[in-house]
């Protein structure tokens, strides 16, 4: 047995999930999400838990099982709590500002770059942090990856946009390497 797969999850109070076969429906204080599973594996409903079966012990379907447990649960998680990613932006010069849902970063290039924020996902901006937040986890953090992507910290300096936390191992330069 898959250890996260034969998890139940537990449905909080205030939301609904809906059953139509490998389609299920998620209605939260928060907003709604679907998605459809593969057939493989059996959703079934008592009470407030969802229970997830398969239909066999091949690899594949194995390895669906803990996948489709995860993906029901952030959809459980998201419509009741949200989700949030913390980007900061590192270096003398690197601004960002919020323009209505959209962003224009300053980050040393010749240009501002534009970036506008993906379905479900809000951009909102703190001193020189970026707060990607919404209800679907893999959109949020596709969002968040977008934004790092247009200029990444630099190995040498550290400078550039990074997660908040994210640690940036400093390489040495070619003097303090000689020797």
């Amino acid at each position: 047995m898959s250890r996260i797969g034969q998890l139940p999850i537990k449905i909080p109070s205030g939301v609904e999930i809906k059953l139509e076969g490998n389609n299920v429906h998620v209605k939260g204080n928060k907003g709604s999400l679907s998605e459809t599973f593969n057939n493989n594996i059996k959703i079934s409903q008592n009470e407030d838990q969802l229970r997830l079966e398969r239909s066999s012990d091949e690899p594949e379907i194995k390895a669906l099982h803990g996948l489709t447990r995860a993906l029901l649960n952030n959809m459980v998680i998201g419509v009741t709590e949200g989700f949030t990613k913390s980007l900061e932006l590192v270096g003398v010069g690197y601004r960002v500002e919020q323009k209505g849902k959209n962003l224009t970063l300053n980050v040393m290039f010749s240009h501002p770059v534009n970036i506008e924020p993906l379905p479900e996902v809000d951009l909102k901006v703190q001193d020189n942090r970026i707060i990607v937040s919404g209800i679907n986890k893999q959109k949020v953090g596709e969002m968040a990856a977008q934004i790092r992507k247009v200029r990444p910290p630099n190995a040498y300096t550290g400078k550039g946009i990074r997660y908040l936390g994210e640690t940036v191992r400093i390489k040495p330069g070619k003097s303090a390497r000689a020797g």
